[in-house]
């Protein structure tokens, strides 16, 4: 009798279950396109308030609001701080009286407006916590690329392209006209100080703002010199003790073509003009600087390069330098046991005790700590999925994370100390509706290649389909090719794997080789076979989906954007049973490919060496020279602005199948580069239009509107 009741008692549970799962909605294509993400979070200095950059469309003005929302645990609780839509990089105080911000607002001029001049210069902020106005720290014509505050909170530290004067910029007006000097027109960074306290009385005195007629172009009244570079200054720091400042730089261009361009330097405070050091002499990428609390040592971290030997890529790598001595010691090598530790590091923040940093290991991102860089890495207790964008208290334990996981949309959360992750209480909520609809479910899926290497992959199911068989399957494939897909929460334009389950396809991200949290060798086996090689181990999946079971081979389909999309154009070249391809943003060929590139030198040791010295590999590992064997219906899109892949490559392959009578479609979205980032209405009509081809030619789901 008990075991009848208890019989009873499960099928009533699981029949609570699904009538659940069955009273939640379908997910509409609006209501996907509304997620909001967070692209910052800050902890203020006592650890009782955080700043976060909330980023969500704006559909009437055709932009995305990117604003600041101040949380406070006193019961005040989330209150948006500002409403510009522009609003970006908060950084507090040390004293946690003000934030500091860069904004690209337009701002109160006393003199008549000059339509010439445009409005979207990036500016620098601060706000009271308390509210009230944002107050203009600079002015002029040239974006603030970087700033930070000083140890007493008294001056603010900011780089801009080094300013011309009136007389320079007629001249050069004069004798080039509206013509562009590629590299002539480039020039390196000027840092500048201003103090706090004279910004706030310049803003104080009403009308009393120069006029462009006053004061030079560029210049910020009040504003001294501290250091000119050669270089763009890519991020600023200062040291707890104010005596130094640090900063890595980037090309003047923005175009990634020399390693030497990205290098650390510091600035002596203590003597003017302030002398600079330049630190490191290396063949990395440096970035995301941040001081030790000892004043002495820099962390930073490198995704392409090497900081010990010539160029070679790795996953993300930690590490710091000796300010004194410029000796550098890598951070997150090893675990318990002295074993190599396989993750990347995707975030960390500074703590009195080392580090907690944020890494990927397979398909998980977990926290770590770390006390020194001889000290083992040790995972500290948290949910599972991935964290993000983690931030430390200066004067408290607290410790605020972004989290999500494959049914958890993003939220920012807080906790008392790094070790009760788990007990972490939400702060923001405005991904909420998603936990009230019918999300489809995911599990991790692995299978051999044919050299032996194990691969990995996410196997996305249809809601209330979860691990059913014969199901159409969409290989959706990340970009990168350094990314990798896992149990993490996104919804927008470039991943928009839920609508696609929840039309009724089987979605399988695949972590080809190539991709990052499962060791450098790994990585580094895509070398120099850029396609063929992560394009064997993604058929493989396919083949071993199919041959489980639970994928029907006369439906599939294949997509991706970016490396994902450059992968998608080689594999409808290797096999012709792909129903439908959705592609966007990927490269048909690798030399010009190179050459409009703004990241060059990583194409060219992903290909083993430069076009002039691999050309065979070159056309081998092109998906244009194969592009007859193509008989796949394909969607492509692209940015117009694109640098990264320029939008040539995209016209070239349309060109080209419709010159086979390959039915394809070209979309070109206007304004936009290679980050579909300018208006919202483009992405949201690149996955809808993506939806429908899959309906159209995949003969799977209803429309996307439904």
């Amino acid at each position: 009798m008990k075991i009848r009741n208890l019989l009873l008692l499960l099928l009533w549970c699981a029949i609570a279950i699904l009538t659940q799962a069955e009273d939640k909605p379908k997910l509409t294509l609006d209501e996907f396109f509304n997620y909001v993400s967070y692209d910052a979070v800050r902890l203020s200095p006592d650890g009782h308030a955080l700043v976060t950059v909330v980023d969500r469309p704006d559909w009437d003005q055709s932009i995305f609001r990117t604003e600041l929302w101040l949380y406070r645990d006193d019961g005040r609780g989330l209150t948006p701080l500002t409403q510009s839509s522009k609003d970006s990089h908060p950084r507090w105080s040390p004293d946690g009286t003000w934030i500091a911000f860069l904004s690209e607002r337009k701002q109160e001029r006393t003199e008549p407006e000059d339509d010439s001049k445009s409005d979207d210069v990036t500016q620098l902020y601060v706000i009271s916590p308390n509210g009230g106005e944002a107050i203009p720290v600079t002015t002029g014509d040239e974006d603030v690329h970087a700033f930070t505050w000083s140890a007493d909170s008294k001056t603010l530290y900011f780089a801009t392209r080094a300013p011309w004067t009136k007389t320079q910029q007629n001249e050069h007006k004069k004798e080039w006209k509206d013509v562009i000097r590629y590299r002539g027109d480039e020039r390196g960074d000027t840092i500048f100080s201003i103090q706090l306290a004279d910004a706030l009385a310049r803003r104080a005195e009403l009308g009393k703002t120069p006029s462009d007629e006053d004061r030079e172009p560029g210049v910020t009244p009040g504003s001294k010199i501290v250091a000119p570079t050669p270089w763009r200054v890519q991020q600023l720091g200062s040291s707890p003790d104010g005596k130094n400042l640090a900063f890595v730089s980037e090309s003047i261009s923005q175009r990634e073509e020399r390693v030497s361009e990205f290098e650390i330097f510091t600035v002596d405070l203590s003597n003017s003009p302030a002398p600079v050091h330049q630190l490191t002499h290396n063949e990395a990428v440096e970035q995301d600087i941040e001081w030790a609390r000892d004043s002495r040592h820099i962390f930073f971290t490198v995704n392409y390069g090497s900081v010990d030997s010539k160029y070679h890529d790795y996953q993300l790598r930690l590490y710091w330098l000796d300010a004194s001595t410029g000796e550098v010691q890598r951070w997150a090598e090893k675990v318990e046991q002295g074993k190599d530790f396989a993750g990347a590091v995707l975030h960390y923040a500074v703590t009195d005790n080392g580090i907690v940093a944020a890494a990927r290991v397979g398909t998980e991102v977990q926290v770590y700590s770390q006390a020194n860089p001889s000290a083992p890495l040790v995972r500290l207790g948290g949910w599972p999925g991935m964290y993000e964008a983690i931030s430390t208290a200066t004067h408290s334990s607290q410790i605020a994370v972004v989290h999500s996981a494959i049914e958890k949309p993003a939220e920012v959360y807080l906790a008392a100390d790094s070790g009760k992750l788990a007990e972490a209480k939400p702060v923001t909520s405005f991904n909420k509706l998603f936990t009230e609809r019918d999300l489809p479910r995911a599990k991790t899926y692995q299978w051999k290649a044919d050299d032996g290497t194990q691969i990995e992959g996410m196997l996305m199911y249809p809601p209330g389909k979860f691990e059913a068989k014969n199901l159409p399957m969409l290989v959706f494939i990340h970009g990168g090719p350094d990314d990798a897909d896992g149990n993490h929460f996104e919804a927008d334009w470039y991943v928009w794997d839920r609508l696609a389950a929840g039309q009724g396809w089987l979605v399988f991200e695949p972590n080809y080789r190539g991709s990052m949290g499962y060791g450098d060798k790994f990585l580094e086996q895509m070398v120099p076979e850029i396609v063929s090689r992560p394009g064997k181990d993604i058929l493989e999946g396919v083949d071993a989906l199919v041959k489980d079971g639970a994928a029907d081979p006369n439906h599939l389909a294949i997509g991706g954007y970016s490396y994902g999309s450059y992968m998608t154009n080689w594999l409808i070249t290797q096999r012709t049973k792909w129903k439908a391809a959705v592609t966007g943003a990927g490269a048909v060929e690798n030399v010009a490919n190179w050459g409009n590139d703004d990241t060059t030198f990583d194409d060219a040791f992903d290909l083993g060496g430069l076009p002039w010295e691999q050309p065979k590999r070159y056309q081998d590992e092109a998906a244009i020279f194969q592009i007859n064997k193509v008989r796949t219906p394909t969607l492509i899109d692209c940015g117009a602005e694109d640098v990264r892949v320029a939008v040539a490559e995209c016209y070239l392959f349309d060109h080209a199948l419709h010159n086979l009578g390959v039915p394809s479609e070209l979309l070109i979205f206007p304004g936009e580069g290679h980050d579909l980032s300018k208006n919202p209405w483009h992405g949201k009509i690149k996955v809808r239009e993506e939806l429908k081809w899959l309906q159209k030619y995949g003969g799977v789901g209803s429309s996307p509107g439904d």
